[in-house]
């Protein structure tokens, strides 16, 4: 199944993507710590009030993630062309709720900021209550995926050990454009990823490259966080990131940055210069 969150003439719900139609679940306005993957899987379909895709507006597949919890240096390539040593622990670092933004919104280039780069990746979208989850168990607590463009501001980043204040600007992390279950996506892990910047491919590679899978970055987080249903884990992104180019590619007024990944979709983003 996918499942996304959307807007319909002031009304939010969250709805089946069938085909071209948006199939509102019964009683869900959006996914989030309310809606398990048990009520998901339970929730009755209004077949008679679905909607063509063009008549809703994408929200983000969780407007309202609980945590935004994400994995820096997740592939070997991307460390090696940053310049930063292995690890044998996962990097974490964290966004706000406010950070995410819808999967086809514009994106707001801060006026403050002279790096906005891209990051292409998949996430995880956590569907049950975990805390101190094995690895072996970690998959039962995974609703399923989507897809996010992690949209950091590198000369912020750059301003001290911590990467929050580079990471974190408002609406500045689209995600979606739904959440595909594990029914539809049974291995994460032999994805391939794909980034473009006005049609020109800029990053791809599998998911089978990351050094932490899925199930190692659940376990290990719920070690330390009781994980909910919502919650969002970004999972890395892999190399060819604009700050490592020659010249950096940096982003700019009326750029058009999509992120693709195999199975789980596509979104789709114009940048544009914030007033």
């Amino acid at each position: 199944m996918q499942i996304a969150s959307v807007e319909h003439e002031g009304a939010r719900l969250a709805v089946a993507l069938e085909g071209e139609r948006a199939v509102p679940l019964r009683g869900i306005a959006e996914l989030g710590r309310d809606t398990p993957l048990a009520l998901l899987r339970a929730a009755e379909l209004d077949r008679a009030g679905a909607l063509p895709l063009d008549a809703v507006h994408f929200r983000p597949v969780v407007p309202r993630p609980g945590k935004v919890i994400c994995v820096g240096l997740n592939y070997r390539a991307h460390i090696e062309e940053t310049g930063r040593g292995d690890s044998d622990y996962p990097v974490l670092f964290t966004k706000f709720a406010t950070s995410v933004a819808g999967p086809f919104d514009p994106i707001a280039l801060p006026a403050e900021s002279s790096g906005p780069d891209y990051e292409g990746e998949l996430v995880v979208v956590i569907g049950e209550r975990a805390r101190r989850i094995s690895k072996a168990d970690a998959m039962r607590a995974v609703a399923g995926f989507a897809v996010a463009n992690d949209v950091t501001m590198r000369d912020y980043q750059a301003r001290t050990h911590q990467w929050l204040q580079g990471k974190a600007w408002d609406a500045c992390t689209p995600v979606g454009p739904a959440l595909v279950t594990l029914d539809e996506l049974p291995d994460p892990g032999r994805l391939t990823l794909r980034t473009t910047l006005g049609g020109e491919t800029v990053q791809e590679a599998s998911t089978e490259l990351m050094i932490f899978d899925v199930a190692t970055l659940v376990a290990t987080i719920s070690e330390f966080a009781t994980l909910e249903p919502g919650d969002l884990i970004l999972t890395g992104t892999p190399s060819g990131v604009g700050f490592t180019r020659e010249p950096p590619l940096v982003l700019a007024d009326g750029d058009v940055v999509a992120v693709e990944i195999e199975g789980v979709g596509r979104i789709e983003n114009r940048f544009v210069a914030e007033a």
